[in-house]
């Protein structure tokens, strides 16, 4: 029986490489001054930057039940199996939200099998997941094998290691205390960040965006799997500079040779404020390497 991947648009992966392997991104919503937008339709990443610049908060909310009803019904009257590839549980309801979906689908159409997949991740960490599950499945892998290799990454199999500009972010989203925004404000340091179970965890501080990137490429050579083909993730809040150097020292100093590199979506961007920068990269938790080739 055929088979459908579909993940949100906290995966950040670019609308092209996910029409490539045939999967379908549902939308979070955005809202700024009142107004209502759809993450990907309505509303783009560089939109949400440039309301951010003029002072404005945007927020998001997560995917709306209707949403899920009419994907999932429709390709369970389809005949399509489907896996829901989804953002961090910890960080947003959109997960169970597709869960009580998926309970009521399923006594609709009984033979439908559909499988909602927390990832405990978000942007292109949950890309990667995606791109895996999707590439499996186009291979023509069973659903319980795929099921298998999502629980296998979202175990703390992909990594997250990220710098902020702005601490006053993160402190509004309680990650820091005011005391260490004030002073890293002040002073130019920027968070190392990394994800553990789902929630951001700050690791160290450097001082300077030029000290962020080396310690990002270090921390990387740590924990990757060490494959020279593996796909290394990149994602920037609107600061195309930093991605672009952070994948030269990669190259450089690494070796690595294989990225895929994006803008940080709606949903995150309204969280990190602007030039934030991440490396996501498969570990050596799970000994599976990602052999996913972007073209």
């Amino acid at each position: 029986m055929p088979l459908k991947i579909i993940t949100d648009s906290a995966c950040d992966l670019p609308q092209t490489t996910a029409e490539d392997f045939n999967v379908d991104i549902l939308p979070f919503l955005v809202h700024i001054d009142g107004q209502e937008f759809i993450d990907g339709q309505t509303i783009q990443p560089e939109d949400v930057y440039q309301a951010i610049r003029e002072g404005k908060q945007p927020t998001t909310s997560q995917v709306p039940a209707s949403v899920f009803w009419d994907t999932f019904t429709k390709y369970a009257s389809q005949g399509v199996n489907c896996i829901y590839v989804a953002f961090s549980s910890k960080l947003s309801g959109t997960c169970n939200t597709a869960r009580l979906v998926a309970q009521d689908v399923k006594k609709r159409f009984p033979d439908f099998k559909m499988a909602v997949c927390d990832t405990l991740s978000g942007s292109l960490a949950q890309g990667l997941i995606v791109l895996e599950a999707a590439k499996m499945a186009l291979d023509g892998a069973s659903y319980e094998d795929i099921l298998k290799r999502i629980g296998l990454r979202s175990s703390n199999n992909v990594e997250h290691i990220f710098s902020v500009d702005d601490l006053n972010y993160l402190y509004r989203g309680g990650r820091v205390s005011y005391a260490s925004a004030f002073v890293g404000g002040i002073l130019n340091v920027k968070p190392i960040l990394h994800v553990v179970d789902g929630e951001m965890i700050p690791i160290q501080k450097v001082r300077g965006k030029n000290g962020a990137i080396k310690r990002i490429v270090e921390l990387i050579k740590e924990r990757s799997l060490g494959s020279l083909d593996q796909l290394i993730a990149i994602t920037h809040a609107d600061d195309i500079a930093a991605a672009d150097k952070l994948q030269d020292l990669i190259e450089t100093t690494l070796g690595y040779k294989n990225f895929i590199v994006n803008v940080v979506g709606s949903v995150l961007g309204c969280h990190i404020g602007l030039g934030g920068v991440a490396a996501f990269f498969v570990n050596k938790e799970v000994d599976i390497p990602n052999n996913i080739v972007l073209s």
